[in-house]
């Protein structure tokens, strides 16, 4: 006698294939066989949860025997299927009265990261329509963008952005039963169920008292085609049950062509934003924030080294917490200080860009940082797109000065290092200067003033 409930699951499943051909209606099956689900064994009788009273009396009045010949073809004869209601199914566990152990076993190890959330998210125009939905998720589970479908390269905040979401509704509902799983996991606990690791629960019966379903990186589920079949089932109950599901990957729903067409489907109908890279300023807020969540002392720390640092290190926010940790275990472990230089965040973090290619960038941000605080602004208004005359001409003469200090530096690199300008642009503003410097002798003064602090 087969008492594994997760054999029974599957054999269930293989039943009602047989179930489907032999009805014939399509209309018929998916109306009152769709989605049910073995929840429990006792002897040789299978207990099935079904959609609802209506479903389990069509069943037993209309159909009975063409469930049991199916049975028997699948389980051998001696079992039969006792079909109850979701409800009736939830008064029994209330009750005690289910004749298996209900205890979850599934995901025993799953957790959200209480660090991460909405008030330590760094928000930049890179990431602000992601953070905007995931907290009106977050204020109404459920009632809106069902699913979230967030995506983008690694290491851009998606999983910090998935806990923040389930941190917050953990904190306006405590009772609310959010699991936060990777893909992956889901692979891990699907092939424990299938072997028969898993006897006391249907996984599908433990989504049941799911009520936030927050799943990183779906792109592992491609090519997995069971383990897509499962899923669609657990994201179909889900959905129909009003339970918000969140999910992140690296590419959007059309380019996960290892996915089931109806998976794919689903995750469009929901919201899908994606996180863009960094731009320069949000990198220096990153920087400032991590920062000042460590024993250094934010106030200690060269602002040029939050430019420098935004400007190698910009590809992701993950590399920002990588130099951040670089700099605390340098310069506050080995050199017991709580101030940051530029000199301490080269020797911090040369070993994972190179000590030249940093200096040549320190030349280049110690003009920007010099020039922004001759004429009293700070670096990112100088790099930024204001035409007031005094921080256009301010603009001018840094680019002139770089022209002019650091050797084989392009009229393209400058452009970039003053928020993408065209190198036209950056050359226009080089002529401007150099024609007025020789009219003008108060600019005169100012560019050798400059030129004399950059040599010092």
């Amino acid at each position: 006698m087969i008492n594994s409930l997760s054999v029974m699951t599957q054999r269930w499943d293989q039943a009602l294939t047989k179930i489907e051909k032999r009805l014939g209606e399509k209309m018929i099956f998916d109306s009152f066989f769709a989605n049910s689900y073995v929840t429990e064994i006792a002897g040789s009788t299978i207990v099935v949860v079904v959609k609802g009273t209506l479903a389990k009396n069509v069943i037993l009045t209309k159909y009975r025997q063409i469930v049991q010949d199916a049975v028997d073809d699948i389980f051998g004869v001696g079992y039969e299927i006792e079909f109850i209601t979701e409800e009736e199914s939830q008064k029994r566990e209330e009750t005690g009265a289910t004749r298996t152990q209900t205890t979850p076993q599934y995901f025993q190890d799953a957790a959200l990261n209480k660090s991460l959330t909405f008030d330590n998210f760094v928000v930049g125009t890179f990431n602000r329509e992601a953070a905007q939905a995931a907290k009106l998720i977050a204020t109404a589970p459920g009632k809106m963008f069902n699913p979230l479908f967030l995506f983008s390269n690694a290491g851009l905040g998606k999983t910090h952005l998935m806990n923040a979401i389930g941190n917050e509704i953990k904190k306006n509902n405590p009772q609310s039963n959010v699991l936060y799983i990777s893909a992956q996991s889901f692979i891990d606990e699907y092939m424990r169920f299938v072997k028969g690791d898993r006897e006391s629960q249907s996984i599908r019966g433990f989504f049941k008292s799911v009520s936030v379903l927050l799943i990183d990186d779906i792109q592992f589920l491609e090519n997995k085609v069971k383990t897509n079949e499962m899923f669609f089932t657990v994201y179909e109950t889900l959905i129909k049950e009003s339970k918000q599901i969140v999910i992140t990957s690296d590419k959007q729903p059309v380019e996960l062509s290892g996915l089931e067409e109806r998976l794919v489907s689903r995750f469009s109908q929901g919201l899908v934003v994606k996180i863009e890279e960094p731009d320069k300023n949000s990198c220096v807020e990153i920087l400032r924030q991590k920062i000042a969540a460590t024993p250094l002392d934010i106030n200690k720390v060269d602002e040029s080294v939050l430019y420098l640092l935004a400007d190698k290190f910009s590809h992701n926010v993950r590399e920002l917490e990588q130099v951040v940790n670089r700099l605390v275990f340098s310069v506050y472990n080995l050199k017991g200080s709580d101030a940051v230089s530029l000199q301490d965040a080269i020797d911090a973090v040369s070993s994972l860009v190179g000590t030249n290619e940093l200096s040549t960038q320190l030349n280049e941000q110690k003009i920007i940082n010099v020039v922004a605080d001759y004429y009293n602004l700070t670096p990112s208004q100088l790099t930024g797109k204001s035409r007031e005359a005094q921080v256009a001409l301010a603009r001018h003469i840094a680019m002139y000065i770089i022209r002019n200090m650091i050797q084989d530096v392009s009229w393209s690199k400058i452009g970039d290092m003053f928020g993408g300008k065209d190198h036209t642009t950056v050359m226009n503003g080089v002529q401007k200067v150099d024609k007025l410097l020789k009219t003008d002798e108060p600019l005169k003064q100012a560019v050798e003033e400059l030129e004399k602090r950059l040599k010092s």
